[in-house]
């Protein structure tokens, strides 16, 4: 089965990859942020309250998704970082689309004084080459863009970006593609490990392009994400290698919960104070 291979090759993985007692020793230094997405319903309830527990739960940065509420919850862009500010946490990043409202979407973002806007999704239909190689040509215009405006523009993977046609990984497409320095990708652990790769591949294949990441555990059988600890997923791998993948930004995310959010994220959070 799928779970038993990528079982097998975390095995076959750890055990080419030799994990000295250092190599987890900065992961007590390193600053954990949260995918508010996590936290969807909280935050369309009472953003600024919802705001205050994640910052209790030690969390440093944070990342927004798009509400019914727009960006930034029902608040002024300039609020929503003035909150942040306000509870010791920076507003690091935003999901966001590539559409008609682009241009606003960059200048809230600047107001917001956020760094990073990631397209949370695939701006065009169509799982082919030819279609990745379109819109790698529109993200590195996009990048282009914000470059102009001291922002930087980044994509951030699913599962689907893995499909191959002509024996070429699309993903991969996209990669070879977009210029590094205008496209940073947002490596979603997860859901590489959801569509069978093993992102130590990627670290290996492409250093340093993955200056973001989704720390996410994927319970294997209902491809759901899971508490840490719990899926398929195997994080003190993956931290003990982060810097080859370039990551500067970490942010935890949990779309699915045992309980609820605040309980997901504690033990998350739990979880990776135990490594260090």
């Amino acid at each position: 089965s799928r779970r038993d291979f990528l079982l097998q090759s975390t095995i076959i993985t750890t055990g080419s990859f030799l994990l000295p007692s250092f190599a987890f020793a900065s992961v007590k230094s390193q600053h954990f942020g949260v995918q508010l997405y996590s936290f969807r319903n909280e935050m369309a309830k009472d953003a600024i309250g919802t705001l205050k527990q994640i910052a209790s739960l030690g969390f440093k940065e944070i990342e927004t998704a798009r509400s019914q509420k727009g960006h930034y919850y029902g608040l002024a862009p300039a609020e929503m970082k003035s909150v942040c500010n306000d509870l010791e946490m920076n507003l690091k990043s935003g999901h966001v689309h590539l559409d008609d409202k682009w241009q606003q979407t960059m200048e809230e973002a600047v107001e917001s004084g956020q760094e990073y806007l990631i397209c949370s999704s695939m701006p065009s239909k169509g799982q082919s080459v030819d279609n990745y190689k379109k819109v790698a040509e529109e993200f590195n215009k996009a990048g282009e863009a914000c470059k102009k405006l001291n922002l930087k523009f980044g994509y951030h993977n699913h599962e689907y970006e893995f499909e191959s046609e002509n024996n070429q990984v699309l993903y991969d497409v996209l990669l070879n593609d977009t210029e590094a320095d205008l496209v940073h990708m947002e490596l979603d652990l997860g859901w590489v490990i959801a569509a069978g790769k093993d992102p130590l591949d990627y670290f290996k294949k492409y250093p340093g392009r993955f200056p973001l990441w989704h720390l996410k555990d994927m319970d294997m059988d209902k491809k759901e994400s899971t508490e840490f600890g719990k899926g398929g997923l195997d994080i003190p791998t993956m931290m003990a290698h982060r810097k080859e993948s370039g990551v500067k930004h970490i942010f935890i995310e949990q779309e699915e919960y045992a309980n609820n959010p605040l309980d997901s994220m504690k033990h998350n959070m739990a979880f990776l104070k135990k490594l260090s």
